[in-house]
């Protein structure tokens, strides 16, 4: 299967505008506590509005470019390039966790990726493999360094040209998309491509916004990775190349020196790296 979305920024952000809406959510938040968020995110805009003393004209823009980033569908897009990274920040360090660094898991997550086994090849085109390979390799283990049967490493990440499956044309449906159950002693082997460095949807709101104060829109090379084992705390995390483009300067500020890799060549001269990955007990 293959998705007919359209790779501009308006049909990437309305996939993943009904991948969000498909996905209905709750939050058990107290009246008490929702009132106190909502008052200071009210304050905070009220004093930014105040310092800056903004015109009229400025705030129409701001309504228009507020509808625009509905019509587009780009609110997943914007809100985990901007403060998605903080949100993981809070959750991290709120619950004492000593495992593995997580990281934003971004708006091309899709759920119930092919099942692989521990030693295996991501799902890819024939195209693909004229990219670079890389060899990702390495345990799954809790915080005393118990291998972990039974964990689960979900891969998804961009090919060499930027697209996601799913999220861009002509692509095979789960291309670049596998849960691999890991073997005994939590340990895996995953041989994929090495992606490359891509700008998010630029010519959308999200892309207009990035201009609008000189940014850029690029992210650095990066795998995504959700790391799952019964009994322990899920992982959301990226993981990075060591001096790649655009890690010191990530447009969604989601780089961590905790989770940049350096590949080395192996005996067969394919890029090779290990990152182990430290599972936190259920809260």
């Amino acid at each position: 299967m293959t998705t007919m979305e359209n790779p501009t920024a308006h049909g990437s952000g309305n996939a993943a505008t009904d991948k969000f809406k498909s996905e209905r959510v709750t939050s058990d938040t107290s009246v008490e506590r929702a009132s106190a968020i909502y008052q200071d995110v009210i304050g905070a805009f009220a004093d930014i509005i105040q310092k800056h003393q903004v015109t009229y004209d400025e705030y129409r823009v701001l309504k228009q470019w507020l509808i625009d980033v509905g019509e587009y569908g780009e609110w997943p897009l914007w809100l985990d390039v901007f403060l998605e990274h903080e949100i993981e920040k809070v959750h991290y360090n709120r619950k004492g966790f000593t495992g593995t660094k997580g990281s934003i898991e971004g708006p091309y997550y899709v759920p119930d990726s092919p099942k692989l086994p521990a030693k295996c090849t991501m799902p890819m085109r024939e195209k693909d493999k004229v990219a670079p390979p890389l060899v990702f390799k390495g345990q799954v283990t809790d915080l005393e360094g118990n291998g972990l049967h039974g964990a689960t490493v979900e891969l998804w990440h961009a090919d060499e040209e930027g697209f996601y499956s799913q999220f861009a044309p002509g692509i095979p449906e789960w291309n670049l998309r596998g849960t691999v159950e890991v073997d005994e002693n939590g340990n895996f082997e995953i041989t994929t491509l090495k992606p490359a460095p891509y700008k998010i949807p630029a010519d959308g709101p999200t892309g207009w916004f990035i201009n609008s104060y000189g940014g850029h829109p690029w992210r650095p090379a990066h795998l995504h990775l959700m790391v799952k084992a019964p009994g322990k705390r899920a992982i959301t995390t990226q993981l990075y190349f060591k001096g790649g483009e655009w890690v010191e300067d990530d447009v969604a500020t989601a780089v961590k020196p905790e989770l940049i890799l350096d590949p080395q060549p192996n005996a067969d001269g394919i890029d090779e790296v290990t990152y182990n990955f430290v599972l936190d007990p259920e809260a």
